[in-house]
C-alpha cells in the first residue's frame, strides 16, 4: 500500500474513532485539511513551511497509532471486533493498552519493517520539531528586540566606542559628567569618504528630502513627548552606513533638546557620543541643550564651568545663548539656572529697544521721522467693545472652525427631510466610532514601523486625539463636491489642517494665550476711539514696545510629510466610511457599500486619482438639506483688529499660523531670505501690511439682499450671479441609432464633453458665490477686518480667501468701510466721477465732462437706487454693474440729505492707474513719448493707450482691417496691451484677442483666427514704436535673467523698500509617495537646491520686477496716507479711500511715485546683481564674464522730467 493511501486510511479511521465533543477537533481538522486539501492559503511561505512540518508530525503519529492497533488486534484475537483506543495526548499521539504493548513487545517480529521505519521517521520528525521550535523562539526574540527602544549607540569610531565601554564598565565618581566634558573637548573626526555627497542634482534633491523628513520626524517626536522613540530611530540610522551619511547636526540637536527637557543626562551624553562619531562639532543649540539638562538636574558648578569654558574655546559667546537661540520660556529658565550656578552674577542681555532700530531707507525717512507731526487714524469703536471682539475672535480660533448658515433656500421640513437628517446623524455617529477604532490601529502600525528604526507617521498621529482626527475627516467628507476631489489636493489640505490645529493646540496648552491677551489689551489703547497713549506710534512699534519678543514659531512640516499624512488619513476615510446600499431598509439588513470611491480621470491630458462620493450619499445630503458650511478659522475675516506684523512669523491672526510671504507649499527659499534679512529692512513692508489689515469693513446690506434674491431664484450670469446646477445644459439622452457613422458618434462625444465641462464650471462658480454670500450674510451686522500678507514680489493680498475686496465686481460691491467720513465740499462730486468710471462710458473725457454726464443721468441714477430690479435698470449696462448700483444708492442718500457735505459716507471711491506697468517702464526709462501715452504728463484729456493702438489698426487698408473696422474697441485690445508689459507672448496675446472677438455676436466668426493674428501683430508693433525705451529695459532685464540662470542660480533682487525677492522657477523634481490606494507623484519646483528653469527665469524677471515696483509704490502711498489719518486700501494699482479724502490720496500717490523713481533703481539693481552673481573667483568663468558685461550695460534713459507727474490729473483717476 502506498504512503498516500496509508495516510488517507489512517486519517479516516482516526476521524471515525475520535470521541465526540473533543475540544481539539476543529484544530486537528484544520491541520488535516491543510495537509490534504487543495484550497489556496494566504499564509506566508514561512507560515506554510511551519504548518507543513506540524502536519507531517501529526500524520506520522496517526500512522503509528494505526499500526499498533492492528498489531494488538492480531495478538489478542478477540471475537468482538472492537478497537480500544485511548484518548490521544495533547501532542496528538495515540497510545495502545498495556496488554497490547506487552504483546507487541513479546512479538518483535510482527512489527517488522514498518515499525523500524516509523521509529526512524519519528526521530527525524522530533529533530525537525525541535529545530522549528528553536527557530520560532529565535524569531520571537528578534521581534522583541526590534520592538525594544535602543538607547546605547553603536559607534563607528573605535576610539569613541572604547571610551564609551570603559566608562560603562568602570564609571568614575560622577558617571556621566566626565564623558560629556571629554566629548566637548575632543575634536571631531569625520570618517574617510563621508564628506562626499550625492553627485547629481536629482540625487541631492532626493537626499535633502529624506533629511527633511527625518528631521521633522525627530522634532515631532520631541513635541509629542516621545524622546525615547526619537533617540531609538536616531541610533538605528546612525548605526547604518548608508543612512549615517545623511544625518545632520540639527537632527542630533533635536534629540538633545528632547532629553534636556526630560532631564535625562545619560541619554544626552549618548547623543553627544553619536554627534562626535558623525564628525560634527557642537553648536549653540548643542550647548544650550546640555546646559538646560544640567540646570534641571541641579548639577555641580564645576561641570557647568567646564562646559562654558569649552564653549568659549569653540568661539561661541555665552550671551548668544539668549539672543540667537529660539527657546521657550521654560527652557530659558533652566538654561539661566545652570549658567548662574557657574557665574552667579550673570544676567542675560536685554533685547534692543525697538526705538533704537530704525529703517534708514531714504524712501521711508519721513515715515519714521519722530520730529514730523503725524495723525494716525484710530478705530471707530471704544476700548471695551474692541476687548469683547478680541474674546470672540480668540474663541473662534481656539475652536479652529466656524460654522456658517448657507444662503441657499431652505426646504420645508417634510417627513422625508427629517428622516434623511436622522439617518445622516446616525451614520455620522457610527462613522466617528469606527474611524476612531481604525485610527488607533493605524497609530499602532505606525508605532511598530518606528520601533523598527524607520521614520513613520506615528508622532504626527499623536499630536491630536482620535476624536479630533475623526471630526476633521467627517468635515472633509461633508465638503466633497459631487465630481470628487483629486487625492493629492485632498491629502495636502488634510495635512495642512492638522498642522494648523496642532499649532493652535500647543499655544493653548502653553501660557501664550494669557500673555497674548494681556499684551493685546494694552495694544488696543493705541487703536480705540476713547483711549489715549503717551507716545503716538505706528502699530508695530507700539506692539514691540509692550514686551519681549514672541515665543519661537513652529517649523512647518516638509511637503512630503504633509501629503503622506493627509494621504494616510484619506485612505482611512475611504476604507472605513460605509453606508447601507438601500437606506430605506433597516441598517444591517442589507449590504454596506463604500461612501467614497477611488477612481481615475483625465484632467488636461493627465491621469489623476480622484476620491468621489457615492451618488447615494450625495442624494442623502441633498435630501437632508442641512444648509450649513464649516470653514477653517483662518478662512474667515477677523472679528477684531489683526496682530501687527513684527517678523516673518508673527502677525495677522491671533493663534492660526500665517505666512508673511505666501508661496507654494514646500517652498522654503522665500522664508530663508526673509529670516536672513536684517529686521529693520522689512519694517516698511511690515507696517504697510499692518495698515492694510487695520481697515475695518462692513457688509452693504441693500446690495446683499438684491444679490440673494437673484441667487436663490435661478441666478443671473449676465450680472455675475451664477445659475444653479438645474440650469446646466443637459447631455443628449437619445441612444445612438444602429449603424451610426463615426462622425456622428464623435459629435455626440464632443457634445457630452462640452455639457460636462459647462456643468463643472457652473458648479465651481456657484460654490464660490455660495461661500461668499454665506459669509456676507454671516457678517451682515458685524464689523470685521481682513489681515493681509504678500507674495514673493511684494504684492499684497487679504488672507481670508472667500470674502474680500480683491474679488469680482459682485464681491467688491458687498463691502464698504465700517468707519464713515462726511462727504465734505467735494465728496459728492467724487462719487459721481467714480460712478461714471464704473460705467466705462467716458474713459477719454475730462473730469468736468464726467460730472456733467452724471448730472444728466441723475434720474436714471435715482431710479436705479430706488427700483433696481423693477425700474429702468440703467445700472445693468455698466461695465461694473453691482458696484455701479451700490454707488447709485450712495449718491441717492447724499442727494436726498439736507446737506450733502454732512452726509456720512462709508462708500470706498477708487483711483485706478492708467496702465500702471507701462507707467513704471516709462518712468524708469524717462521715456517722454511713452510717458505722455500713459498720463504721466499733464493734459486736458486723459490719454488712452488702448484706444491709441486700436485706432492705428482701423486705418489699415487690407481686407482683415476692413472686416475689423467698427469692431476694434478699447475692450478688445486692453488685456493684451496690459499684459505685453508683463511678458505675454504673441501666442498668448492672440488667444486673448480671439476670446474677445468671439464674445462679439455681430463679428463674422470665420475671420476670428485671421483677425486675431493681425491685431496682435499690430499691438506689438504699435507698442514698440510708442515705448522704445520700455522695450530696451525689458530686453535688458530678460537677457540678464537668462545669463544668471545659465550660471546655475535663480534671479534675486531687493525691492526699493528692502524686501528680498527670489524667483521660484526651478527644474521640476518629482516626489513619489508609494503604497496605499494610489502612489502619489507630485512636482516640487520651488527650491534653490534644484537647477533654475532658464526660460521661466528669463520670461518672469521683467514682469516680476515691475510688480515689485508697483507694490513699493502702493506701500509708500499706504504708509503716508496712514500718517495723514486716511483710510486706505488697495487692489494692486487701484487705490481706495473715502470720497472726501480722494484729493489728499491723489497728492500722496503722485508724490510717492516721483520719490520712488527719483532713486537710481536700474543702477542699484545692476550693482546688486553684480555683487551677488559676479563677485569672487567665479568672475573668471566665461559665462560669468558675459553676465558681468550685460549687467554693467544699463540702458540709457531719456529726458522726461518726473516732476510733471505731480501735476498730471489723469495719472491715477
Amino acid at each position: 500500500m502506498s504512503a498516500l493511501r496509508w495516510g488517507r486510511g489512517a486519517a479516516g479511521l482516526w476521524w471515525a474513532l475520535w470521541p465526540a465533543g473533543c475540544p481539539c477537533l476543529l484544530a486537528e481538522e484544520g491541520a488535516l485539511r491543510g495537509i490534504w486539501g487543495r484550497r489556496r492559503s494566504s499564509a506566508s511561505p514561512c507560515e506554510q513551511d511551519r504548518r507543513k512540518d506540524w502536519g507531517h508530525a501529526e500524520l506520522l503519529e496517526v500512522l503509528e497509532a494505526r499500526a499498533r492497533q492492528l498489531q494488538a488486534d492480531y495478538v489478542l484475537e478477540v471475537t468482538e471486533r472492537r478497537v480500544d483506543v485511548a484518548r490521544l495526548p495533547a501532542a496528538g499521539s495515540s497510545q495502545p493498552s498495556r496488554k497490547a504493548q506487552a504483546e507487541v513487545e513479546a512479538s518483535p517480529g510482527l512489527s517488522g519493517r514498518w515499525a523500524r521505519k516509523l521509529d526512524k521517521e519519528q526521530l527525524v520528525m522530533q529533530k525537525r520539531k525541535q529545530q522549528l521550535e528553536l527557530k520560532l523562539q529565535q524569531r520571537a526574540e528578534q521581534r522583541a528586540r526590534k520592538q525594544q527602544l535602543r538607547v546605547e549607540p553603536r559607534l563607528r569610531s573605535r576610539q569613541l566606542a572604547a571610551r564609551l565601554q570603559q566608562w560603562q564598565l568602570h564609571p568614575p565618581g560622577s558617571p556621566w559628567e566626565e564623558p560629556l566634558a571629554w566629548l566637548l573637548q575632543e575634536a571631531p573626526r569625520r570618517l574617510h569618504g563621508e564628506e562626499q555627497g550625492p553627485a547629481d542634482s536629482m540625487s541631492r534633491t532626493r537626499c535633502e528630502g529624506q533629511q527633511q523628513r527625518l528631521l521633522s520626524f525627530l522634532q515631532c517626536c520631541v513635541l509629542a513627548d516621545q524622546p525615547a522613540l526619537a533617540h531609538h530611530v536616531l541610533v538605528t540610522q546612525h548605526s547604518r552606513a548608508r543612512q549615517h551619511r545623511g544625518l545632520t547636526l540639527p537632527m542630533y540637536n533635536a534629540v538633545l533638546h528632547g532629553w534636556a527637557r526630560k532631564g535625562s543626562f545619560k541619554e544626552l551624553v549618548y547623543v553627544f557620543f553619536m554627534l562626535k562619531d558623525a564628525g560634527f562639532s557642537p553648536d549653540l543649540l548643542s550647548y544650550a541643550a546640555a546646559l538646560q539638562c544640567m540646570g534641571r538636574l541641579d548639577q555641580d558648578a564645576s561641570t557647568i564651568q567646564r562646559c562654558l569654558k569649552q564653549m568659549a574655546q569653540d568661539g561661541l559667546q555665552l550671551e548668544e545663548l539668549f539672543t540667537s537661540v529660539a527657546l521657550c520660556k521654560e527652557d530659558q529658565v533652566a538654561l539661566l539656572s545652570a549658567v548662574r550656578k557657574a557665574e552667579p552674577t550673570f544676567s542675560p542681555p536685554q533685547p534692543p529697544l525697538p526705538s533704537s532700530q530704525v529703517n534708514t531707507s531714504p524712501l521711508l525717512r519721513d515715515i519714521y521721522d519722530k520730529d514730523r507731526p503725524a495723525s494716525y487714524p484710530r478705530q471707530h469703536l471704544p476700548l471695551n467693545m474692541l476687548k469683547s471682539l478680541f474674546q470672540e475672535q480668540l474663541s473662534v480660533e481656539m475652536a479652529t472652525t466656524v460654522t456658517v448658515a448657507s444662503v441657499e433656500k431652505a426646504p420645508s421640513l417634510t417627513k422625508e427631510v427629517l428622516q434623511a437628517r436622522k439617518t445622516l446623524q446616525g451614520l455620522r455617529v457610527r462613522w466617528e466610532a469606527e474611524l476612531c477604532q481604525v485610527l488607533r490601529q493605524t497609530k499602532a502600525n505606525e508605532a511598530h514601523a518606528a520601533r523598527e528604526g524607520r521614520p513613520s507617521l506615528f508622532p504626527y498621529l499623536c499630536l491630536l486625539s482620535e476624536g479630533e482626527f475623526a471630526g476633521l475627516l467627517l468635515q472633509t467628507l461633508q465638503a466633497l463636491p459631487p465630481q470628487g476631489e483629486p487625492l493629492l489636493s485632498l491629502a495636502q489640505q488634510l495635512g495642512l489642517r492638522i498642522f494648523n490645529r496642532h499649532v493652535v493646540q500647543r499655544k493653548q496648552l502653553s501660557d501664550e494665550v494669557r500673555l497674548l491677551e494681556q499684551r493685546y489689551f494694552k495694544y488696543l489703547r493705541l487703536l480705540a476711539s476713547d483711549s489715549q497713549v503717551v507716545v503716538s506710534r505706528l502699530p508695530r512699534q507700539h506692539w514691540e514696545a509692550l514686551g519681549a519678543p514672541e515665543a519661537p514659531h513652529e517649523q512647518p512640516w516638509p511637503l512630503t510629510v504633509v501629503v503622506q499624512l493627509g494621504k494616510q488619513l484619506a485612505e482611512v476615510l475611504v476604507q472605513t466610511v460605509k453606508m447601507p446600499g438601500r437606506l430605506a431598509e433597516r441598517q444591517g439588513s442589507c449590504k454596506l457599500i463604500p461612501v467614497l470611491y477611488h477612481v481615475y480621470s483625465f484632467r488636461s491630458f493627465r491621469q489623476i486619482g480622484i476620491l468621489k462620493p457615492h451618488p447615494a450619499f450625495m442624494q442623502l445630503l441633498a435630501t437632508a438639506a442641512e444648509r450649513v458650511m464649516t470653514f477653517e478659522a483662518a478662512e474667515v475675516p477677523m472679528l477684531c483688529p489683526p496682530l501687527p506684523w513684527t517678523s516673518p512669523h508673527s502677525g495677522a491672526f491671533l493663534l492660526s499660523p500665517t505666512k508673511l510671504m505666501r508661496s507654494m507649499e514646500g517652498t522654503t527659499q522665500h522664508q530663508r531670505l526673509l529670516e536672513a534679512c536684517p529686521p529693520t529692512e522689512l519694517h516698511g513692508a511690515l507696517d504697510a501690511l499692518t495698515q492694510l489689515g487695520n481697515c475695518a469693513w462692513r457688509v452693504n446690506g441693500r446690495v446683499l439682499d438684491l444679490v440673494l434674491k437673484l441667487f436663490t431664484a435661478k441666478g443671473c450670469p449676465r450680472l455675475g450671479v451664477p445659475a444653479p446646477a438645474s440650469e446646466a445644459p443637459r447631455p443628449p439622452q437619445s441612444r445612438l441609432p444602429r449603424g451610426a457613422s463615426p462622425e456622428h458618434k464623435a459629435e455626440l462625444r464632443r457634445e457630452l464633453a462640452r455639457c460636462l465641462k459647462v456643468a463643472r464650471e457652473m458648479h465651481s462658480l456657484r460654490t464660490d458665490a455660495l461661500y461668499r454670500l454665506s459669509l456676507a450674510q454671516h457678517l451682515r451686522h458685524r464689523v470685521f477686518w481682513l489681515p493681509h500678507n504678500m507674495d514673493f514680489r511684494g504684492r499684497t493680498y487679504p488672507c481670508p480667501p472667500h470674502f474680500n475686496h480683491l474679488g469680482s465686481d459682485l464681491a467688491r460691491s458687498l463691502l464698504e468701510f465700517a468707519q464713515g467720513r462726511p462727504l465734505g465740499p467735494h465728496g459728492l462730486d467724487w462719487l459721481k466721477v467714480h460712478l461714471v468710471n464704473l460705467t466705462g462710458l467716458m474713459k477719454r473725457e475730462s473730469l468736468q465732462a464726467r460730472l456733467a454726464f452724471a448730472d444728466e443721468v441723475m434720474k436714471d441714477i435715482l431710479d436705479s437706487a430706488d427700483r433696481p430690479l423693477m425700474g429702468r435698470k440703467w445700472w445693468m449696462e455698466a461695465d461694473e454693474p453691482w458696484q455701479a448700483l451700490a454707488c447709485c444708492m450712495e449718491i441717492a442718500q447724499a442727494v436726498r440729505a439736507g446737506d450733502p457735505a454732512t452726509h456720512v459716507s462709508h462708500f470706498p471711491v477708487h483711483q485706478d492707474g492708467s496702465c500702471n506697468g507701462l507707467q513704471h517702464y516709462a518712468a524708469l526709462g524717462r521715456d517722454s513719448v511713452g510717458a505722455a501715452s500713459v498720463n504721466l504728463v499733464p493734459s486736458d484729456l486723459p490719454q488712452d493707450v488702448y484706444s491709441g493702438v486700436a485706432t492705428q489698426d482701423a486705418e489699415r487698408g487690407v481686407q482683415v482691417a476692413q472686416v475689423l473696422e467698427g469692431f476694434i474697441s478699447r475692450k478688445v485690445v486692453k488685456q493684451t496691451v496690459m499684459t505685453v508689459v508683463y511678458g505675454v507672448t504673441r501666442y498668448g496675446g492672440r488667444l486673448q484677442i480671439e476670446k474677445r472677438l468671439r464674445e462679439l455676436s455681430d463679428f463674422p466668426q470665420e475671420f476670428v483666427w485671421e483677425a486675431s493674428h493681425y491685431l496682435v501683430r499690430q499691438v506689438f508693433n504699435s507698442l514698440q514704436e510708442m515705448f522704445s525705451g520700455t522695450r530696451a529695459i525689458q530686453h535688458w532685464l530678460a537677457e540678464s535673467a537668462r545669463l544668471i540662470a545659465r550660471t546655475g542660480s535663480a534671479v534675486e533682487w531687493v525691492t526699493p523698500l528692502g524686501i528680498p525677492v527670489i524667483q521660484p522657477y526651478h527644474q521640476d523634481a518629482k516626489v513619489l509617495i508609494n503604497g496605499g490606494i494610489q502612489s502619489l507623484t507630485f512636482s516640487n519646483s520651488g527650491d534653490t537646491s534644484q537647477k533654475p528653469n532658464i526660460l521661466k527665469q528669463k520670461n518672469g524677471f521683467p514682469p516680476n520686477f515691475i510688480h515689485s515696483l508697483d507694490s513699493s509704490h502702493m506701500m509708500l502711498t499706504a504708509l503716508h496716507c496712514y500718517r495723514k489719518g486716511l483710510t486706505f486700501v488697495s487692489v494692486h494699482d487701484c487705490f481706495w479711500t473715502h470720497a472726501a479724502d480722494v484729493p489728499i490720496m491723489n497728492q500722496v500717490c503722485r508724490e510717492q511715485f516721483v520719490r520712488l523713481h527719483s532713486q537710481p533703481i536700474l543702477h542699484d539693481l545692476s550693482r546688486f546683481l553684480v555683487e551677488r552673481f559676479c563677485s569672487g573667483p567665479r568672475v573668471k568663468k566665461v559665462r560669468v564674464a558675459r553676465l558681468l558685461d550685460k549687467l554693467l550695460s544699463v540702458p540709457k534713459t531719456g529726458s522726461f522730467n518726473l516732476e510733471q507727474v505731480k501735476h498730471s490729473t489723469y495719472f491715477f483717476s
